[in-house]
């Protein structure tokens, strides 16, 4: 008969074990590749994927898959909101515009990222190119800005149908009433250059604030009212718009330097067709950001964390060159054209524009609304100008 004391000695040994295998059987689970799903509302994964699909490869310890989905700006919050009151996040990345991030802010979406863990990015403000950093201040410290543009507004034009192009919002308001039906721009919450032309247009205009889209921009709307009367309808996505300037059923639209750059290189707007400046303008800038929702488990969460630093470095901004949609790209200094893949210095050497240069260095930079008054333009936008004639 084995004695009480050894019996009791050996069930020791043995729940000590079991709960040494449980504790390495949890330290395995959390250590387990994870699969990141991340969704792009701002046309980014043209600048990143191949950034994203690199840090998978390399780091197949810490991811086992990245899973990617494409949405529409304006859908993302409520969707996320809707899985948050869920109890799951099922999104561990989005990449997005000053849209979705500024919507996201008001409703409470995203993880704050600094200064909680600007740890993980050293220098993070002082790394980036001087006139990108301001861009970073719209995050609220709830995202990393990851790509910048310059922007507009500029217009972009058939020349064979335009043969004066508009050099002021006046100009482009006579041409679109002798023209009806032949501008376009699509709904803004949705689309960069409606944005950008949206909130440019307080500067052209002499507003009494451009930053205050209720109380500052009489002039801008009763603008807008009126412009409205020669415009068909608004595609509620950029895309749509190039397609049909391209397939010349519109003869003119409201652009930003990368939507001019990528579809003539990419076929789908005609190489020949001319860009614009207004005689007297300021850029309005834009980002892209990355956030993380609220909610993931700790493990998804440090590896997110990782691959955002991931997407900072030098060798993955000069990825974002890619194909001018978003040109230059870079967030960060220190990214030369003479550092993206060949192919990219390819497609800005022949589709790009010799007079960005100039435009970009002569006129002043302005940074987009902050969250709320985004958010406000863009509601009384669709209400009283989108209104019955989004598509």
């Amino acid at each position: 008969m084995i004695k009480f004391e050894h019996l009791m000695s050996r069930l020791a040994r043995g729940l000590r074990a079991a709960g040494f295998l449980a504790a390495f059987a949890g330290a395995s689970a959390f250590a387990q590749p994870v699969t990141l799903n991340v969704v792009d509302v701002a046309g980014n994964l043209a600048l990143t994927q191949e950034a994203l699909e690199s840090f998978a490869a390399k780091n197949p310890t810490l991811v086992s898959r990245i899973t990617f989905t494409k949405a529409p700006s304006p859908e993302l919050p409520g969707k996320i909101r809707a899985m948050q009151a869920a109890g799951r996040t099922d999104i561990d990345l989005v990449l997005t515009g000053t849209d979705a991030l500024a919507a996201g802010i008001a409703l409470n979406l995203w993880e704050p990222l600094l200064p909680a863990h600007a740890a993980k990015f050293p220098n993070l403000v002082d790394n980036y190119l001087p006139a990108a950093r301001k861009m970073q201040d719209l995050s609220s410290g709830q995202g990393v800005m990851v790509t910048y543009t310059p922007a507009g507004p500029l217009l972009e034009y058939n020349p064979d149908k335009v043969k004066t192009p508009p050099k002021t919002p006046a100009e482009l308001l006579s041409w679109c009433k002798a023209n009806p039906n032949k501008l376009i721009y699509a709904r803004p919450a949705n689309s960069g250059p409606g944005r950008t032309f949206l909130m440019g247009l307080p500067y052209m205009l002499g507003d009494k604030n451009p930053k205050d889209p209720i109380a500052g921009w009489d002039k801008t709307w009763a603008y807008l009212k009126e412009l409205n009367s020669c415009i068909e309808y608004y595609p509620t996505g950029t895309g749509a718009v190039f397609k049909e300037l391209g397939e010349g059923s519109r003869d003119m639209t409201v652009t930003m330097t990368g939507w001019d750059i990528n579809p003539r290189a990419l076929g789908v707007v005609p190489k020949q067709f001319k860009v614009a400046a207004f005689s007297s303008f300021t850029w309005v800038d834009d980002a892209h950001f990355m956030v993380m929702p609220k909610g993931l488990p700790a493990a998804r969460q440090a590896v997110v964390l990782q691959l955002m630093a991931y997407l900072l470095q030098p060798a993955q901004q000069a990825l974002t060159y890619d194909a001018g949609y978003f040109y230059p790209g870079p967030a960060v200094k220190d990214v030369p054209l003479s550092a993206a893949p060949q192919k990219s210095q390819d497609v800005i050497k022949e589709f790009g524009r010799a007079e960005y240069a100039d435009w970009i260095a002569k006129n002043p930079h302005a940074q987009p609304l902050e969250d709320k008054a985004l958010v406000a333009a863009f509601k009384k936008w669709d209400q009283e100008i989108g209104s019955g004639k989004a598509k």
